[in-house]
């Protein structure tokens, strides 16, 4: 929203802000996805959280309060690497959502039968109309503008993610408090992972994803109020919460689940049945169930706008053709968000070609990780060389230490992303050799085309594409380097 002065309104508070950042990583459906590795889990989340939260929280408070402009990642990298790479990272982070949406919405879709018709938790279709349905009816939701979007992705967030959170970790510390049996068994030898085989730990790939997005939310810049100093604390905030919530949270699913009996697309819930039957709660369970789905329904929302409107912002420098830069009256990207809506659908389907729905959800999570991380290593690289090219803009927060500081942060990251794109390609225990050669196969084919695509968009692009630019006289807020690139 413009103001008259051509000043953008801001109407995201700091609350708010954080509550974005929360909804946009603490998602509840990942914690069976973790709960896989019991005790050892401790070991995994301090891993990541050092090696991939910390350096991705930080990074991107630096980035986010030295160039608090709407367009995010693109702006960052595009100051750093060029508009080439600037449109390339933004389009990474948005075309992770392609196969990540399906992924959150199935979660939605067997939260729901598993509370009102259990037999359709396996049924292919009822989760495949459950996708397209949702997903498309938060797309034109969406239409409405930020303020509304914002506000119901906060609310979805602590009544939906927060809450029962909360609910699931209080229940599972009443039942080891009360000296409940056990599914795993806290030893010394529980604390540490076999890393002897490779396919046991490949779900640590899947845990980078459910730690990233830290820096979505600078794509509300314009909309943020404050935001020098708004974004780090919501940032820190968002990182403590998400990080309290998957530890002890997944801790609750393994000590009442077997193992082998985890579901990754409806371990939650079953784990929310097992502690009510105990306590004579059952008849909450499906109220905990719709609080779950309005949870990742608030998460799936979060991410809709906020890289599309990143995206977006390359269409002032030409990057995108002038049927995706049209805008709605309530500065929405209307037929970006319908093109997102579409392919989002044609990923749908591999619910339909996979053997069983939680093959679909690992198969569709790890390359969505794959692509995501991606565009971490571009970021951590734009930071890296925006101390050297602009260390004069100022940044409210700042990493430590000019160079030292930056080298040693970014480059774990680096070192950190790169490892976990190269995970994934290892197919998880789960997967029957016979399937090995299709599940490499199809996360070859979807990281090589969705990194391809966008460098054959910039190499196309046409001058007559500016036209946003030149007819809404919008300038960067600091003078990009492009042209010594």
């Amino acid at each position: 929203m413009e103001l008259a002065n051509g000043q953008s309104k801001r109407v995201i508070n700091i609350f708010i802000l954080a509550m974005l950042n929360v909804s946009v990583m603490a998602s509840l459906r990942s914690l069976p996805l973790v709960a896989e590795f019991g005790y050892s889990s401790i070991f995994f989340f301090l891993i990541v959280a050092l090696t991939f939260l910390l350096p991705q929280a930080l990074v991107a408070a630096e980035l986010a309060t030295g160039w608090p402009k709407s367009g995010g990642i693109y702006i960052w990298v595009r100051e750093a690497l060029g508009d080439k790479w600037g449109f390339f990272a933004i389009w990474i982070q948005w075309v992770h959502n392609v196969t990540w949406f399906p992924v959150i919405l199935s979660f939605v879709a067997t939260t729901m039968a598993y509370v009102f018709y259990p037999p359709f938790i396996e049924n292919k279709y009822y989760v495949l109309t459950v996708i397209l349905a949702s997903f498309w009816g938060m797309t034109i939701f969406n239409f409405s503008g930020i303020r509304i979007s914002s506000w119901f992705s906060t609310f979805c967030v602590i009544a939906g993610t927060i809450l029962p959170g909360i609910f699931l970790i209080g229940l599972g510390i009443l039942w080891v408090y009360t000296g409940e049996p056990l599914q795993i068994k806290l030893t010394a030898d529980s604390l540490l992972p076999d890393l002897s085989r490779l396919d046991n730990i490949v779900f640590l790939g899947g845990l980078f994803l459910s730690f990233a997005g830290l820096e979505v939310t600078s794509g509300y810049a314009g909309e943020v109020q404050n935001p020098q100093k708004n974004f780090p604390f919501a940032i820190l905030m968002a990182a403590i919460i998400t990080f309290v919530l998957f530890l002890l949270g997944s801790l609750s699913i393994a000590w009442v689940i077997p193992k082998d009996q985890i579901s990754l697309a409806s371990g939650l819930m079953a784990a929310l049945k097992i502690f009510l039957d105990n306590y004579n709660l059952a008849p909450l369970l499906g109220f905990l169930g719709v609080l779950l789905v309005a949870g990742a329904v608030g998460e799936t929302n979060a991410w809709i706008i906020g890289p599309v409107k990143g995206l977006y912002t390359t269409s002032r420098h030409g990057n995108l053709p002038p049927f995706f830069q049209k805008l709605n009256k309530n500065q929405i990207p209307v037929n970006l968000l319908f093109f997102q809506a579409i392919i989002v659908s044609f990923a749908a389907f591999m619910y339909l070609l996979m053997p069983s729905i939680s093959s679909a959800f690992w198969i569709l999570t790890a390359l969505s990780a794959q692509i995501y991380l991606v565009m971490y290593v571009m970021m951590f690289i734009s930071a890296i060389r925006l101390r050297y090219t602009r260390p004069n803009v100022p940044r409210a927060y700042q990493i430590p230490h000019p160079h030292k500081g930056m080298w040693l942060i970014a480059g774990i990251g680096i070192l950190t992303s790169i490892f976990g794109i190269f995970l994934v390609f290892i197919p998880p225990a789960q997967f029957k050799d016979e399937s090995v050669i299709t599940y490499v196969s199809f996360l070859v084919t979807g990281l090589v085309s969705m990194v391809a695509l966008p460098l054959i968009i910039h190499a196309f692009k046409k001058p007559s594409w500016n036209q946003v630019e030149t007819a809404h006289g919008e300038e960067d807020e600091h003078p990009t380097h492009k042209d010594s690139h």
